[in-house]
């Protein structure tokens, strides 16, 4: 059975959302990410699609760096999940970037640390 995971990111983080899409192609439990970027992420329509899509999902992961805190759509993207009880793993985009986000247990991104997230759900 295919795990899904929706992707909460800053929009000024997209490159490394497509990064972390292109693992997907790795041989291993089968697994893919969902998200729902875009530029004007508050309209009610977009909040209700988002719940939506959260729901549907294994987990969710967070991409964290210093953008995410001022990303108010990622912020609402992650409450939702905690609201749906969602399993969150929060993974730092960038190797000299240790923002914390309260609330989110963040690890360094790796493959084993990924695999392990989505083997635990």
């Amino acid at each position: 059975m295919s795990k899904v995971l929706f992707i909460a990111f800053a929009i000024e983080d997209e490159r490394q959302r497509d990064f972390l899409k292109g693992q997907s192609l790795h041989p291993r439990a089968p697994f893919e990410f969902i998200d729902m970027s875009v530029k004007e992420p508050y309209s009610s329509e977009w909040k209700e699609r988002v719940r939506t899509r959260i729901r549907r999902s294994d987990g969710v992961v967070v991409l964290v760096s210093k953008n995410s805190l001022s990303s108010s759509g990622q912020k609402w993207e992650i409450e939702c999940a905690k609201e749906e009880k969602k399993r969150i793993l929060g993974i730092w985009v960038y190797s000299d970037d240790r923002t914390n986000i309260v609330g989110v247990s963040t690890v360094v991104w790796s493959d084993i640390n990924i695999s392990t997230f989505i083997d635990s759900l």
